[in-house]
């Protein structure tokens, strides 16, 4: 039996139970049975039919086959008979030679077609001139719209018909400027009649229909043009300069002719040197015929632009705009013939350029003048003049030499270096003549260039002229110092062979004087620079450095690298912005070096003061009788050794309160008061001892010094500087047993009174240091503290030295200092 059958029948028939279901198995097997019998006749059937298929497909085939080959062996004989060739491959060559032919002929027979089209369109076309001028413009609508299908054919056939539509495009030319000339000519007739140029007020009412025609079809005519270059121009740019409009050129035309006739040849106003004479008169056209034109054309452009995309470009929306760009192109070639003439006179030149950046100021702040988009600046004729003909760096050069030869002149005039002391508030730092000189002509030249519309025009000019001469003028002020300080030093005095006259001039009030100057002008120009940063045209400017500098690639060649403009203005330049906003200015790098100059010679006015008043100092600091001076002759009057100082710091400040500003005296002044402090605090306060009449003697010189000094700082300014020492005086001059008396408290709260030490001591024993106040004393008062009293709390501790001091009202003086002072009385000194 087989395997598999047997495995089935173990798996049906497992137990005695499974017998009984035994003739449901068989009729399900015999089911079974049938089914695989029918699918295995289906599948003999389809057998049968493939093979048949089969068999007929390949006899198919070979009966083709014998076809193709009987048929290519009577295409050879037939072929090597038309081409009379004795081979099958020389055949083929020459029949498709053949083909080729007749595929160029094909080809020669659609451009022929092509061109009876267009030669059919333009005698249409031609037909209708003078005739019927509306129906002029729709045979070439069409004749242009098959030129423009043409050119991308042309691209992607590669080039194919290079001369097919070179004709074709001089064919539409031509006949787009014989309509032009047609349409013009009837402008032309209507202008006559209407008196033009004369200037009207409107169009005559019998020719405003015609006046209206004419105008349309010349707008119709070049409306293709101008909607394909603003296609090309989706994003426009002060490069786009759009065309002028055909009825404003035919407008133009006469007015054209009388400004050739007025500024050509001989004539009295053609002058090289008044070119403001054209100038002036293009501007008096646009302002004459303003008003004609917004009463006869503008309501026509409106009309025929306003549902167009061009209705955003002003040259062809706004009549006066319009007007105004139909004349520049005769302006353009009247400066090309203009600067031809001039050429190599650069105060000609210079002329010229101011003239025509006034002339484009006039026309753009007058009429709002920007004619490819009232957001878009106009670059003005200069730009035509410096960038497009290569005049700048000539131009340049000619506005260097000139700003530099002034600058020369001013700087070696005789009063150049004197301090101006009207031109500035009486409060301010007095500059020299040249600083502020330097000053006006810095600003001059930025009228020169600030309406320029080259950006790197407008940047190359800061640099190389103004930034230039802020260079050269430090330079010198940096060079005046360093002989001053060169010629005041002992060895430049040995090295120069001064003379006693010229070491004259270097002290005493005329050596303040030379670097009074220097501090003077470096701050009038810092200050100057400082407020420049500020201005919008400097402000405009640096937005535009900053961004054309992050972007690198912006940064165009004739502003040299990167690193050499941050030199010359600004480390910030291409940094990003910080938290507060942009940082940096054009003049940053300059403002800096004067501000360094100025702190450097602000230093050195006030190391001369401190040395010359510590010079003035060494005979009071060699009084000895501080602790033997008596009562009677104390306090009474000044110290004689005292004299030299104050009448050195009257003739020092009396100057330097007219020379220097407000704030910087107070700073100099300051110094000097703590030079002061410094010296009486060393060699006098804790060098000698003091009695009470020694220390009163020693506080009024102090406060001599201090109202002398206040006199030309201000009140408190000297007390502010010497503080430490005037608290020092106050300590060592406390009073003892039986100087002391009652007195209402003041504002201060210690100025009070008490009896004497001891019940001074014993008030302090009984609050414990906390407070002075007496137990017998009436209400309101309080105890003023003693010297031993004092002088036992302070050597007592810090934690009561504090304490003391703070009743005292000493605020700088340290524990330390009080001890230190406290020591120089004589009362004290066991």
């Amino acid at each position: 039996m087989d395997v598999r059958v047997q495995d089935y029948l173990d798996d049906k028939l497992q137990s005695a139970a499974d017998l009984e279901s035994l003739d449901t198995l068989l009729e399900s097997v015999r089911t079974s049975q049938q089914l695989l019998k029918q699918q295995l006749d289906d599948a003999k059937r389809e057998h049968d039919n493939t093979a048949r298929e089969t068999e007929q497909h390949a006899q198919s085939v070979q009966t083709r086959a014998r076809a193709f080959q009987e048929e290519q062996h009577d295409i050879d004989r037939r072929l090597l008979i038309v081409t009379q060739s004795e081979t099958s491959d020389e055949a083929v060559k020459k029949f498709e030679a053949s083909m080729e032919r007749l595929r160029n002929l094909d080809v020669a027979a659609g451009y022929v077609e092509l061109l009876k089209e267009v030669e059919m369109l333009r005698v249409e076309c031609t037909a209708h001139l003078g005739k019927s001028d509306e129906a002029v413009l729709e045979p070439y609508r069409r004749l242009q719209r098959l030129a423009t299908a043409l050119q991308p054919l042309q691209e992607a056939a590669e080039g194919a018909a290079p001369h097919l539509l070179d004709h074709i495009g001089r064919q539409v030319g031509t006949l787009r400027e014989t309509i032009r000339k047609s349409f013009a000519a009837d402008l032309e007739k209507l202008l006559k009649k209407m008196g033009w140029p004369k200037a009207l007020d409107t169009i005559p009412l019998a020719m405003q229909q015609d006046w209206s025609n004419v105008i349309f079809r010349l707008l119709d005519l070049q409306r293709p043009e101008l909607e394909k270059l603003e296609q090309s121009n989706l994003d426009p740019t002060t490069n786009f300069e759009p065309p002028v409009l055909l009825p404003l050129e035919v407008m133009v035309q006469p007015l054209e002719q009388r400004f050739t006739y007025h500024f050509s040849g001989d004539k009295p106003t053609n002058r090289l040197d008044k070119p403001e004479y054209f100038l002036q008169h293009v501007l008096d056209l646009v302002s004459g015929y303003a008003d004609f034109l917004h009463e006869a054309m503008q309501p026509l452009l409106t009309r025929h632009f306003r549902s167009t995309d061009l209705a955003f470009t002003p040259a062809y929306m706004d009549a006066t705009s319009a007007f105004s760009t139909a004349l520049l192109p005769m302006l353009r070639r009247k400066l090309v013939s203009f600067t031809q003439q001039i050429d190599g006179q650069s105060q000609l030149l210079s002329h010229l350029v101011h003239e025509v950046m006034s002339f484009d100021t006039a026309l753009q702040d007058t009429y709002a003048f920007a004619p490819v988009s009232p957001t878009i600046p106009w670059r003005g004729l200069a730009y035509f003049l410096l960038d497009t003909c290569g005049y700048f760096q000539q131009w340049l050069t000619g506005e260097r030499d000139f700003a530099l030869s002034r600058y020369h002149a001013i700087v070696e005039a005789p009063e150049a270096g004197e301090l101006d002391y009207d031109s500035v508030g009486a409060d301010t730092t007095k500059p020299t003549n040249m600083a502020i000189n330097v000053n006006d002509l810095l600003e001059t030249i930025t009228d020169r260039y600030r309406t320029l519309s080259s950006f790197s025009g407008k940047l190359r000019f800061l640099i190389d002229v103004q930034i230039a001469i802020f260079d050269m003028f430090h330079q010198r002020l940096h060079a005046s110092l360093e002989a001053y300080l060169a010629m005041t030093s002992s060895v430049g005095r040995t090295m120069h062979g001064l003379s006693r006259e010229d070491q004259a001039e270097l002290q005493g009030v005329k050596g303040l004087d030379r670097l009074c100057r220097v501090f003077g002008s470096a701050e009038y120009l810092e200050c100057a620079m400082r407020d420049w940063s500020d201005d919008v045209f400097f402000v405009e400017m640096w937005d535009e450095l900053q961004d054309r500098a992050r972007k690198r690639s912006s940064i165009g060649s004739k502003l040299g690298g990167l690193q050499e403009i941050q030199s010359k203005t600004s480390a910030a330049v291409g940094e990003e912005d910080g938290h507060e906003g942009v940082q940096g200015a054009l003049f940053d790098e300059t403002a800096t070096a004067y501000h360094r100059l100025r702190v450097r010679s602000e230093n050195q006015i006030v190391e001369t003061l401190v040395y010359n008043i510590r010079e003035a100092l060494r005979p009071y600091g060699r009084i000895g009788t501080w602790a033997s001076l008596s009562s009677s002759a104390a306090g009474g009057s000044i110290s004689a050794e005292l004299d030299p100082t104050l009448r050195l710091v009257a003739e020092y400040f009396a100057f330097l309160s007219r020379a220097v500003g407000k704030v910087p005296l107070r700073r100099i002044g300051r110094h000097v008061g703590h030079a002061i402090q410094s010296y009486i605090w060393d060699n006098v306060l804790v060098r000698h001892t003091f009695s009470t009449a020694g220390a009163a003697q020693l506080a009024t010189d102090v406060r001599a010094l201090c109202t002398d000094l206040e006199r030309y700082i201000g009140p408190g300014q000297a007390q502010a500087g010497m503080r430490r020492l005037l608290e020092g005086v106050t300590l060592v001059g406390l009073p003892v047993r039986g100087e002391m008396q009652r007195v209402l408290p003041s504002r201060a709260g210690m100025e009070s009174h008490g009896e004497d030490e001891d019940d001074g001591a014993a008030a302090w024993d009984e609050t414990d240091g906390d407070d002075a106040i007496d137990a017998e004393a009436e209400p309101g008062e309080i105890k003023k503290l003693g010297l031993f009293e004092v002088e036992r709390l302070i050597f007592m501790d810090n934690e009561s030295a504090r304490h003391v001091l703070e009743q005292l009202g000493l605020e700088v003086l340290s524990e330390g200092d009080a001890r230190a002072v406290l020591e120089r009385r004589v009362e004290l000194g066991s």
